[in-house]
């Protein structure tokens, strides 16, 4: 083609020369180069992201879409424009070799880009499967990201310095120590990511709480070195990617599996307040619906009791008698067992702990049938509101320590100054 319309000219009258037909060449390379562009950029991309945002079927975002057909364009002008150099330049020219070898480095720059772009899509596409979204792909893309990027590198340097790439790896060898300190955070970060996925440990969207680092919340990314969880006060919190494998960290995404939260509290009782219950006072008792059953399995169980003793009953010391707080254990477990927001599959109890000097601690242990952060508080105050209430009923005191009110009432009513 070139012989061709270099005949041609001739034939008009016109003397080729090198510097003109350099430039003649140089203008039809620029020509091609502009018209493939405009071909691609201006009709044919623009044509099928409009065809891809009228499909029903979410392919890729936007933006994404843009920059991974673009860069696979530039790869494609790259090579157009490296076989137009070979068509029109003479071997072994200048021309062709400066040419030549930004028309390389370009294109292996866009591939670079490109595999860029087709990892962000297959991470894209990963987050919509349930099995893939469970596991940390972006940290292991983005060390893929990182090895590719050394390695174009190494062959970009390789060109500019007109050495062998296997020249530049081997020298990376005696660099070993160096490059292990300045890529240490991810290497690490990598390594982790593999042990996250591999022992189903962390993903995303689990609620993470790490005390250390100041982590409460869910996890919102995992990186190729850090971990950003989003806490509860929407702060945010970037933990090392290493850290979650070096230290220790809990995971409450088994909680919300299980659809059952745990409610662990206690109330302190005045141990001065439990005391045998009169017979006016079951009478009393019996009319709650809850606790009637209880009493009267547990009248019958205590009298056929204290008929086979011989001892005198009237010192209750010799028999077995209903306590108060006894009591109130048995109607808090019924009120449990009766709540319709407290699952009955799990373990649910309500237990005396080791007295103290602020009390002896009753605890109600039991899980909720919701894992929602607000409705847990909700049923567990509403199950407490019911407990300060109703435990005057009983004859039984809460533990508190005197408050400045408690002092005031202490005040002596009169004194006489001695004089």
């Amino acid at each position: 083609m070139k012989e061709n319309l270099f005949s041609w000219l001739s034939a008009q009258g016109v003397e080729v020369t090198g510097l003109l037909g350099l430039s003649i060449a140089l203008g039809f390379i620029l020509l091609t180069f502009c018209l493939l562009h405009l071909l691609l950029h201006r009709y044919l991309l623009v044509r099928l992201l409009a065809m891809l945002a009228q499909s029903r079927q979410v392919w890729l975002p936007t933006g994404l879409q843009k920059k991974l057909f673009n860069r696979l364009a530039y790869v494609l002008q790259g090579l157009v424009l490296l076989g137009q150099a070979e068509i029109w330049l003479p071997a072994g020219s200048q021309s062709l070799s400066v040419i030549v070898m930004a028309t390389q480095l370009s294109i292996l720059l866009c591939v670079l880009l490109f595999l860029f772009s087709l990892l962000d899509a297959l991470l894209f596409f990963s987050r919509r499967s349930s099995m893939a979204s469970s596991l940390p792909l972006r940290g292991i893309f983005q060390g893929v990201k990182l090895a590719g990027s050394i390695m174009v590198g190494i062959l970009m340097l390789s060109m500019l310095v007109g050495k062998s790439p296997w020249f530049l790896f081997s020298g990376l060898g005696a660099m070993t120590a160096v490059l292990m300190l300045v890529f240490k955070d991810p290497i690490l970060g990598l390594v982790a990511g593999i042990q996250l996925s591999a022992n189903q440990m962390l993903s995303v969207g689990d609620w993470l709480q790490m005390d250390k680092y100041g982590a409460d919340g869910e996890v919102i990314d995992i990186g190729l070195t850090t971990v950003k969880v989003s806490n509860w006060d929407k702060t945010i919190t970037t933990i090392p990617t290493y850290a979650l494998i070096s230290d220790s960290f809990k995971n409450w995404q088994g909680m919300t599996e299980s659809g059952g939260r745990r409610i662990k509290r206690s109330v302190n009782i005045d141990m001065t307040s439990v005391r045998f219950l009169t017979q006016e006072e079951i009478l009393t008792l019996k009319q709650a619906r809850l606790l009637a059953p209880y009493l009267s399995r547990k009248e019958q169980e205590l009298s056929l009791y204290n008929q086979r003793l011989t001892e005198a009953l009237d010192n209750p010391i010799n028999g077995r008698y209903l306590t108060n707080i006894g009591t109130f254990r048995a109607y808090l477990q019924a009120y449990l067992q009766a709540h319709e927001q407290i699952r009955k599959d799990m373990t649910l109890l309500v237990r005396q702990l080791n007295p103290t000097s602020d009390g002896l601690p009753l605890e109600i242990y039991c899980f909720t049938t919701t894992t929602a952060w607000a409705e847990y508080e909700s049923i567990q105050a509403d199950i407490f509101d019911h407990v300060v209430a109703v435990i005057s009923q009983f004859h039984l005191r809460l533990h508190q320590s005197p408050t400045g009110y408690d002092m005031h009432g202490w005040r002596p009513q009169s004194a006489e100054t001695p004089i």
